[in-house]
């Protein structure tokens, strides 16, 4: 299997949490995959403990909000790129970067002091892309700045 040439930011779709476009930075030094999300709140729904929770998908436009929900898959103590450990809960979901569509996992925090949504870590990455850390938005038709 060929293996998919990304750049150190690209966009991707979280479709079943109804976000698009959604320009996230790629980072191989991190595990986990992170999403910085408002407001979350533990919630039962048809029986399931999930969590409810709201982001702003448009850097540019902070009046844009998205409410989610999706169901806990685990809490896990992540280290964060500061060295500080912190109890996290464990979303999966569908990803999809141009022809790649996988279900991965993300941690939700507090990414507030960072300038993407989301990062997307080695295992939300496994083995379908390779990383050209020198070029950005290779597969995503996005122009920057």
């Amino acid at each position: 299997m060929s293996k998919l040439v990304i750049g150190s930011l690209e966009t991707c779709n979280l479709p079943d949490l109804n976000i698009f476009d959604l320009q996230i930075r790629i980072d191989t030094g991190a595990k986990t995959s992170s999403l910085h999300v408002d407001d979350i709140k533990k919630e039962r729904r048809e029986g399931k403990l999930g969590v409810a929770f709201t982001l702003h998908p448009d850097i540019y436009d902070v009046d844009v909000i998205t409410r989610c929900w999706a169901p806990i898959s685990d809490v896990r103590r992540i280290k964060s790129s500061n060295g500080a450990v912190d109890q996290r809960l464990i979303i999966k979901t569908k990803m999809v970067m141009s022809s790649v569509e996988k279900e991965i996992e993300i941690t939700l925090s507090n990414r507030s002091d960072m300038s993407y949504l989301m990062l997307l870590g080695r295992e939300g990455m496994g083995s379908d892309f390779l990383v050209d850390p020198s070029q950005t938005f290779i597969i995503s038709d996005v122009t920057e700045g």
